[in-house]
């Protein structure tokens, strides 16, 4: 289903203008070699262009549509009209000269193949520089002195002949057509995309841009060992793919890929999401609403806005294209596995389901927030990262987590496990319930309902619930006012009762609740009788709602009660306070 989905994406880019068809890939450039008619070479010229990145501008190779690159891993397979010094020139700076010259007379060996028959100035040209050109006196060649150590450290070089660049002659890329389409050497098998049967393609091209995977490219489908072959099948002629296919799907997937704008990446997994009929615009307000990216010309409230309206199965305008919510749509997560790529998940629904799911999780993790938290609503990435220390070095979540959640977000089914572990125990680490953590407690029970919590609408609320009766959610309320009595006592004090007993009162509360009343007793007498009375009220309110005896032990969800009723009761003073100081 992968595969189908991105040939036909390919075939949609391809009729559109933006993908080259079969045996031509966007390749990146940094020098063009000059030749004159006579195959001299007569000067080199920096193809690198500027670009921002940040707050700074660097140089980047140019873009060309060439010829399609050889899937190498330690053999000698030259690219045509395109590659680097190696192949090119026959130097570089490995130091290992033999194998850079037969890389040269491989190069040179392809193109009198390619270009002998083909009666141009060009291709008479290029073959008379493969025919002359000596790489032993590269290094002291004019034209090379300038740029030579970046010419010869690993950079793509590509011909220019009298001012055009050698690929754009018709006939030149006639005969790379040519031998492109006739190329295939693989047994007639029936492709599992197309259902056509062709010569099978035995190594697919590789894919670039997933983070964490090798530059040089991954594989999404490959096999490498004795144990994956059957039938007496090697490589990937044991899911055969015809050539086509596997230069569409691989087409299209670099473009994705290359498309930084319309792709993300949470936790190790690179995240890659199209409409069916190619449109940005889908793309856009999806990275935008869904995964808390910067959507252009747009605001949060006018996405918000453009989801409703779609949720309610009515037609949106966005950026001049009309959204329609019953486009199909697909979201591809990929993550890194040495020379190969795992899918973290495939998912194909309508534009509008997809938004609907968004929203359900939304309204889940919707909580009374904190006045200088400016994120609404909770983002997926400022969610993932409460279950990280930002202390350590490396900041990343769990490396299955983020597709595990992202999947559940999506597909509108149970968050996983591993996030709530996460949030509680950061909780346990540092003592603190933050909004992000709040959130995700009030969300994951939501949708993962536990019976250890009883009449879960009560305490997996909004904002702060005085009318419920859960004891667990009572407790933590109980918890945030005794802290706070012993701020008022001494409003420069620097370790509370929470750093000492937050956690052991979420879990034993039998064991540590007598002393942290009796100790806010003796607070009491300290303040002034009108706080006094104030602090009375609330006690008493909570202690009427308890009963006589604390729990001797709380579970998991039960503690998550506790940590949710603190957070509410504690965001709830810190409004109070706010409303006085605007009065």
């Amino acid at each position: 289903m992968i595969l189908q989905a991105l040939v036909e994406h390919y075939e949609t880019l391809a009729a559109q203008g933006r993908l080259d068809r079969p045996g031509w890939a966007k390749s990146k450039i940094s020098f063009a070699l000059e030749i004159n008619g006579a195959g001299e070479l007569t000067q080199t010229i920096p193809m690198k262009t500027e670009e921002p990145r940040g707050n700074k501008t660097v140089l980047v190779p140019r873009t060309f549509a060439l010829p399609a690159p050889k899937k190498r891993t330690v053999g000698i397979d030259p690219n045509f009209l395109w590659d680097n010094s190696s192949y090119l020139l026959g130097v570089d700076s490995k130091g290992k000269p033999k194998r850079s010259q037969e890389c040269f007379a491989a190069c040179r060996q392809l193109h009198r193949r390619l270009l002998d028959g083909v009666d141009t100035p060009a291709a008479k040209a290029l073959l008379a520089f493969f025919d002359r050109w000596d790489p032993s006196l590269a290094s002291e060649h004019p034209a090379l002195k300038a740029d030579w150590e970046e010419i010869v450290s690993g950079g793509n070089l590509v011909f220019r002949c009298d001012g055009g660049f050698v690929q754009e002659d018709p006939l030149i890329r006639q005969a790379w057509q040519d031998y492109y389409d006739g190329a295939g050497e693989g047994p007639e098998l029936v492709c599992l995309v197309t259902g056509k049967k062709g010569p099978a393609e035995a190594v697919h091209p590789s894919v670039k841009g997933v983070a964490g995977a090798q530059s040089s490219g991954a594989a999404l489908i490959s096999f490498n060992a004795p144990a994956f072959c059957s039938y007496g099948r090697e490589q990937s002629l044991n899911a055969p793919v015809s050539r086509h296919a596997a230069f569409a799907y691989t087409a299209a997937l670099n473009y994705l890929l290359a498309d930084r704008e319309h792709l993300t990446r949470i936790g190790d997994t690179t995240v890659l999401f199209w409409a069916k009929n190619g449109g940005n615009a889908y793309q856009d307000l999806f990275a935008g609403y869904a995964l808390g990216t910067t959507a252009p010309s747009y605001t949060a409230a006018d996405l918000a806005k453009m989801a409703k309206d779609l949720l309610q199965g009515n037609k949106v305008l966005y950026d001049e294209t009309l959204l329609d919510p019953n486009m199909e749509f697909y979201i591809l997560g990929l993550a890194p596995n040495a020379a190969r790529l795992s899918v973290r998940f495939f998912l194909r629904n309508s534009f509008g389901a997809f938004l609907q799911n968004v929203q359900a999780h939304q309204d889940r993790l919707e909580i009374v927030r904190p006045s200088y938290d400016h994120f609404e609503p909770l983002p997926l990435w400022k969610m993932l990262d409460e279950t990280v220390n930002q202390n350590s070095r490396d900041k990343s979540p769990a490396p299955n987590l983020a597709g595990e959640t992202l999947r559940a977000v999506l597909t509108d089914t149970r968050y996983p496990a591993i996030l709530l572990n996460g949030a509680v125990l950061r909780i346990r680490a540092e003592k603190e319930v933050t909004r992000g953590r709040a959130a995700i407690l009030k969300a994951y029970y939501l949708k993962n309902p536990h019976p250890d919590i009883s009449k879960p609408e009560e305490v997996f609320t909004v904002s702060l619930n005085p009318d419920s009766t859960s004891i667990p959610y009572n407790l933590g309320r109980l918890f945030s006012v005794l802290e706070d009595i012993q701020c008022a006592v001494n409003s420069k004090i620097n370790t509370t009762i929470k750093d000492r007993y937050f956690n052991s009162a979420s879990a034993i509360p039998s064991r540590v609740f007598p002393t942290l009343v009796n100790l806010a007793q003796k607070h009491l007498r300290k303040l002034e009788r009108g706080r006094r009375i104030d602090y009375d009220k609330q006690l008493t309110e909570l202690f009427a709602k308890l009963g006589e005896f604390y729990p001797d032990r709380m579970s998991l969800p039960q503690q998550g009660a506790f940590q949710l009723g603190y957070y509410h009761q504690t965001q709830a003073r810190y409004q109070k306070k706010e409303e006085k100081e605007n009065v």
